[in-house]
């Protein structure tokens, strides 16, 4: 608690270019610049593959490399082959470990309608993307919602490894805290990040209440 007291009560850790506003605001610009390119891409992957039934071994390739992939490790190989000064190295691996966990509960969502409804649509004439957007699409919101969810909670947490190759973010505390051993730095720093997290997972709640219609939450 005093290390607490002592981070948070520091006037010059509320000010600055290494204060704690310019921190949040570069941690949120890392982190919602990788959640929405890999929401950009595997939301519609998720849908077409769960839709039409082709790619389904994607899924599962992407699945397994979410468990397997090494996020410090794909930082440093991008930092070698792309060098330093620029978001890339932080954004890809970021990226790649967001798009699983969108990607498999997209697709789940969809693939598992009940298939009487999903017959109830194509008999009532819709065809195609009407079916889709219509009809699967919003009785799946509820995973695809998930899926965003677990990727953005991901994202937020890990984008502390942006300090690994000198850019900001609130990894920033953390790493020169060890650096410096100024413990109570990587204790804020870390108090911060879980923060943030948290308030991501609410937001997603609040918007799980307002996006999906009363009829699925009850089945649910």
């Amino acid at each position: 608690m005093n290390w607490l007291a002592g981070f948070f009560g520091d006037p010059a850790h509320w000010s600055g270019p290494d204060g704690i506003p310019v921190r949040l605001l570069e941690h949120l610009e890392f982190s919602a610049g990788a959640f929405l390119v890999a929401a950009l891409i595997a939301v519609p992957l998720g849908l077409l593959i769960g839709h039409t039934g082709r790619g389904a071994l994607l899924v599962v390739v992407a699945a397994n490399a979410a468990r397997a992939l090494p996020t410090l490790g794909l930082l440093v190989l991008v930092v070698l082959l792309a060098g330093v000064g620029t978001v890339l190295p932080v954004l890809i691996p970021l990226i790649v470990l967001a798009v699983p966990p969108i990607l498999v509960n997209t697709y789940e969502g969809v693939r598992g309608v009940d298939a009487d409804l999903r017959d109830a649509a194509y008999g009532m004439g819709l065809r195609g993307r009407q079916v889709l957007f219509q009809t699967l699409t919003p009785v799946a919101l509820p995973l695809i919602l998930l899926g965003l969810r677990l990727a953005a909670i991901q994202v937020v947490s890990t984008a502390t490894v942006a300090a690994f190759v000198g850019l900001g973010g609130l990894g920033r505390f953390i790493i020169d805290g060890l650096a410096t051993k100024t413990y109570a730095d990587v204790v804020g720093g870390a108090v911060l990040v879980a923060a943030l997290a948290l308030a991501v997972q609410l937001g997603f709640v609040l918007l799980d209440r307002v996006a999906v219609s009363p009829g699925v939450r009850q089945v649910r």
